[in-house]
């Protein structure tokens, strides 16, 4: 709703009356929440468990070349020259 500048009278339903969401929001704006938030998610990651292996990556069938391999062609400027 800041972001866009829309009115905090249309924000749905769902996430319950706009005046309690707005009071909300600026209190935790006025005491910082965002900010420690931010500064906790943002730390140094830790990539102790992030791992690449190509065993585990599966390429689309479309990107193998299915169904009748893979053609090459020349281009046409080589056809040319």
């Amino acid at each position: 709703m800041v972001r866009t500048g829309a009115p905090w009278r249309d924000l749905p339903e769902m996430f319950g009356h706009w005046n309690s969401v707005f009071r909300r929001f600026r209190r935790w704006a006025q005491t910082s929440v965002f900010e420690h938030v931010f500064q906790a998610l943002s730390g140094a990651p830790d990539f102790e468990y992030a791992l690449i292996d190509g065993t585990i990556i599966r390429v689309h069938q479309h990107g193998t070349g299915a169904k009748g391999g893979l053609v090459l062609r020349r281009s046409d400027a080589r056809v040319a020259a």
